[in-house]
């Protein structure tokens, strides 16, 4: 097997810890040695050992002289509560180590791989980095930008309106992308909506499928007046510790808030919570304005094979003076779930 089919091995690991690694990387560990590997590790949950030890721990074989396969670099700081990886590495006797991503962590950035070097362990990296860069997204951005990375979810018919002119819009979608949203939700964070969506459906904004256990996100409330009724889930469900408020003006109602003069105020406020991963439900005029101010990095949308016509969409005016400035998506997915076309890309300009 070449480097390529043991990279792309740590990757399948990695994904196993979607959803509960956060705010750490999706990161898997292959060890080969005399041609055959003789195990395997991932991250499976913040706080719990890295993907190199895990693998380690796995192993029933004695690991010196080994390679190593690991999709990020290995960590070498010690300000967090697991050990370092790239000095366990050294202390088993690894021979070498092949690295898909370097980690874009200032602590780390490289300095992993010199102290690897330094102990004389062969080190390769690059390997798939593009595979890697789209699996760690968001923690990629977060470290890059320090902010969250916000994923916006919609769903329309085909001529994009997302609900009638009287606000109804239950359901626009077939019941299997609805139970998908719900498993979107459980691989993020946090989840952020406006006061409008607030006021008008009283979402509950949880995940809900068969036998779920993981953490429920964070309900994140954007409000420009402060004026939020009191009585509705997010404030008064088992789950209430877990909403925030960001409003540009003083809350109206009992509950903590976080005042703010700008969106940005609000991205440094859940950056310094480690929270990375979130996703937008809200309705055109919060996404339009994260939208204009950069904000939005990844754009999905459930579209069913129906018209309204008149409707409301999911997107104001931006102002464009130019078709060339439009706001358009790379490194698309799609499938049919049910009834409705899933597309997902990044967002780009």
């Amino acid at each position: 097997m070449n480097n390529e089919t043991h990279i792309r091995r740590t990757f399948a690991l990695a994904a196993k810890g979607l959803g509960t690694t956060w705010p750490n990387p999706l990161v898997g560990a292959v060890i080969v040695k005399d041609g055959k590997v003789i195990s395997e590790g991932y991250h499976h949950k913040k706080g719990e050992a890295h993907a190199e030890l895990d693998a380690i721990q796995n192993a029933k074989e004695d690991l010196k002289g080994a390679t190593i396969y690991v999709n990020l670099e290995p960590c070498c700081h010690t300000n967090k509560s697991t050990p370092p990886c790239a000095q366990r590495l050294i202390q088993e006797g690894f021979a070498k180590v092949v690295i898909c991503n370097l980690d874009p962590n200032p602590s780390v950035n490289g300095l992993g791989v010199e102290l690897l070097r330094a102990a004389g362990i062969e080190v390769e990296h690059g390997i798939l980095e593009s595979e890697g860069e789209k699996l760690n997204e968001v923690f990629f951005l977060s470290q890059r930008k320090k902010r969250p990375f916000i994923h916006f979810k919609t769903a329309t018919t085909l001529d994009g309106k997302i609900a009638m002119p009287n606000g109804e819009s239950q359901w626009i979608t077939g019941e299997k992308a609805r139970e998908h949203v719900h498993y979107l939700r459980s691989l993020h964070q946090g989840i952020i909506i406006g006061a409008e969506t607030l006021r008008r459906d009283n979402p509950k904004l949880t995940v809900r499928l068969p036998g779920y256990s993981g953490p429920q996100p964070f309900r994140i409330v954007f409000t420009k007046s402060g004026d939020l009724p009191s009585t509705h889930h997010l404030f008064t469900d088992e789950f209430k510790a877990n909403t925030l408020v960001y409003t540009f003006e003083y809350l109206k109602i009992d509950f903590p808030f976080v005042k703010i003069n700008s969106l940005q105020d609000a991205l440094n406020d859940l950056f310094s919570k480690n929270i990375i991963s979130i996703m937008m439900e809200s309705g055109s005029t919060l996404f339009s304005e994260f939208l204009r101010a950069g904000f939005i990095d990844r754009f999905s949308i459930y579209q069913n094979p129906s018209f309204i016509g008149a409707g409301k969409s999911f997107i104001e005016n931006l102002n464009l003076q130019r078709l060339a400035d439009r706001p358009r998506l790379t490194d698309m997915d799609s499938s049919w779930i049910g009834e409705d076309l899933f597309l997902s890309g990044r967002i780009k300009g």
